[in-house]
């Protein structure tokens, strides 16, 4: 008798994937009626074993989920032997497997908004300068406090990548000029994209143009604009449909800060220059005031504590940074490196946004697998439902580069975005930021040409890596693809600015040129504004199931259902054409399979074509390319 179980297969399992504390979980094994069938639980109290009932047709057994959010495990012994596996199909083994199961907080929503939102981001200094003037002016009075600036002659030129100025080290310090009124004019390009949502990277007051180094948490960088105008882009944004996301960037602040204040150029006492500063209990001092934590070893970057009250209220509190900016027009916040925050001090910050506003989103930067990830303290606590709403989902993009380019084939790539979809919660699988580029990578366009990993080269090299046109060609044609991937699967879609128009470039600073106004390749813009208008149109996309699945070595299938839409992705990364048949039992894995796909009906492709299919389906993909079927 063949055994089987299937993790993903609610057939046997129920419900899929992650579950609600307290909520009923039941399990379907297929074997033969006489053996000893148990169901192993791995509780964070301890283990349990549950006998399995045969009820003449499988065995069964049903467990209630802990009543506290929590990551645990499960497997089977079947007649002495485990039975189980990491995620999928079980296999029989003789030391226990064990498939995770996330369980979170029943009450958990995100905001309905951002599950269906269109992500653009912004570094601001390079996408437009509406006053070059002011700015000009801005800079000498930037120059005139001590601080070193140099401002770019053209808009075009190539941002600084090695030491100038006489200066030893490189050091972040070149200017373009961009403000939020600039931001405030192309609202209208923004808007016609698609995008419902922009992500700025910080904008208050700094010291270098990536301003991860703050000053002054409650003042607009004079660089940009002002307070007032932060405002007036937020209510000019709602005018078109579109929220702003800030960047809130609290695990560390600059040394030349009005908190810090290592340099001595602020009225009031900084935490390095008395230890009776109001400052003083934020930071970590080794060697008063010389030495001190810092992020990352960067002098520059002081790590604060954020569990210190003065910081966390500060942040948090009823005045604090957090609803001050909420109250200026912002829809909700980013935090930078969210995996060196404390989980009690996200979750602060989870209720200060939520109690002001209960739609205000939460975003953190987190590069590895939310549910699975662990810390000196044990599990991070991100998908619980205290937390929060969704990550940066670098999840997403490692595997979807590596996929395009050929170096893991679709059922490897199916397999990472199957993994995510068991074990992250709904509602915030729904609102994970699926990114294929942001500030901290390469341009997705430059990564697409196969090129060398960029940490193995200097700056320099990296500048003179020139793909030739038919690499360029090659990689408009993944990148392609990859955005039609980020419009189906389950998620919402993000766009780096310029990633649209074609920009290229290797990894930081050279992947935060400036916006090539006049020089877009349109072409391609226009690609990307009918894919994310199919995101934003489809009810299938919106509010179907997901399937996910090889149909070739390099061919991907996604299927999204709805009641009133079947819409069919079919993606080739490979080099060459491919001839796929799509049938009613695609994706079944076991003797007792998913539903059966209806594949029978009248089919639109995105040129307009239709396409009549009765029991099977057969399409002709494009090389490096894709085809999208929908059906009413």
């Amino acid at each position: 008798m063949n055994w089987y179980y299937h993790s993903r297969d609610p057939h046997y399992k129920m419900p899929f994937g992650a579950v609600r504390t307290n909520e009923s979980v039941s399990f379907r094994v297929d074997g033969a009626p006489s053996a000893l069938v148990e169901l192993l639980l791995y509780l964070p109290e301890g283990p349990e074993t549950i006998s399995m009932q045969w009820d003449g047709s499988a065995y069964r057994a049903s467990f209630t989920a802990p009543a506290v959010p929590c990551r645990m495990g499960y497997g089977f012994r079947i007649d002495g032997r485990y039975f189980g596996a990491a995620s999928g199909e079980a296999r029989f083994a003789d030391t226990p497997q064990t498939y995770g199961l996330t369980v979170y907080d029943g009450a958990f929503q995100t905001p309905e908004w951002f599950r269906h939102a269109v992500v653009y981001q912004i570094f601001p200094d390079r996408f437009f300068c509406a006053d070059r003037e002011r700015f000009l002016r801005e800079a000498v009075d930037y120059r005139a406090s001590g601080r070193p600036i140099f401002v770019h002659d053209s808009w075009d030129e190539t941002p600084y990548y090695t030491p100038h100025g006489g200066a030893k080290e490189y050091n972040p310090d070149d200017y373009f000029g961009g403000d939020l009124n600039g931001i405030r004019e192309k609202l209208p390009y923004i808007a016609s994209l698609g995008v419902t949502c922009i992500y700025l990277n910080p904008i208050f007051a700094a010291h270098s143009n990536h301003r991860y180094n703050t000053a002054d948490y409650l003042t607009i960088d004079p660089l940009l604009g002002t307070n007032d105008e932060f405002k007036a882009l937020c209510e000019a944004a709602k005018a078109y449909g579109i929220r702003i996301v800030l960047d809130g960037v609290f695990s560390h602040t600059g040394d030349d800060s009005v908190y810090f204040d290592r340099y001595g150029r602020y009225k009031t006492n900084g935490a390095c220059e008395s230890k009776d500063s109001p400052y003083y209990p934020w930071y970590r001092f080794h060697e008063y005031p010389t030495t001190y934590e810092c992020w990352w070893n960067f002098e520059t970057l002081p790590n604060v504590e954020e569990t210190e009250p003065s910081y966390t209220a500060f942040i948090q509190g009823g005045n604090g940074v957090l609803r001050t900016w909420l109250s200026a027009g912002a829809s909700g916040w980013r935090l930078d490196v969210a995996d060196e925050l404390p989980d009690s001090f996200i979750r602060g910050i989870r209720r200060s946004i939520k109690d002001y506003d209960p739609d205000a989103v939460l975003i953190g930067e987190v590069w590895d697998n939310c549910a699975t990830k662990y810390g000196p303290e044990g599990r991070r606590g991100y998908v619980n439902g205290d937390e929060l709403d969704a990550p940066m989902n670098y999840q997403f993009r490692e595997p979807t580069i590596e996929f395009l380019n050929g170096r893991i084939n679709a059922y490897r790539y199916a397999e990472t975005q199957n993994v995510l979809l068991e074990d992250y919660p709904k509602p915030f699988m729904d609102a994970c930021l699926n990114l294929l580029g942001s500030h901290d990578t390469e341009r997705i366009r430059t990564a697409l040409t196969g090129i060398p990993d960029a940490r193995t080269l200097t700056r320099k090299q990296q500048l003179a890596h020139d793909p030739d046109a038919a690499a360029l060609a090659r990689a408009t044609k993944r990148l392609l693809l990859g955005y039609a991937l980020m419009a189906v699967l389950p998620g919402v879609p993000h766009i780096y600015y310029g990633d649209e128009a074609g920009m290229t470039g290797m990894s930081d600073p050279l992947n935060r040129g400036t916006f090539p106004w006049g020089r877009e390749k349109t072409a391609l813009t226009d690609r990307v504004r009918e894919l994310m208008r199919l995101h934003n149109e489809s009810d299938a996309v919106r509010n179907g199931s997901v399937r996910i699945g090889a149909v070739g070595k390099q061919t991907l299938c996604v299927i999204r259902k709805s009641e009133r839409e079947t819409l069919i992705l079919l993606a080739n990364a490979a080099d060459t054409p491919v001839r796929t048949v799509l049938y009613p039992a695609l994706f079944h894995e076991g003797p007792a399979a998913l539903e059966p796909l209806d594949l029978s009906g009248a089919y639109w492709d995105e040129s307009g074509e239709v396409i009549t299919a009765r029991s099977t389906l057969t399409l002709t993909v494009p090389a490096n390319g894709f085809r999208i079927l929908r059906k009413s």
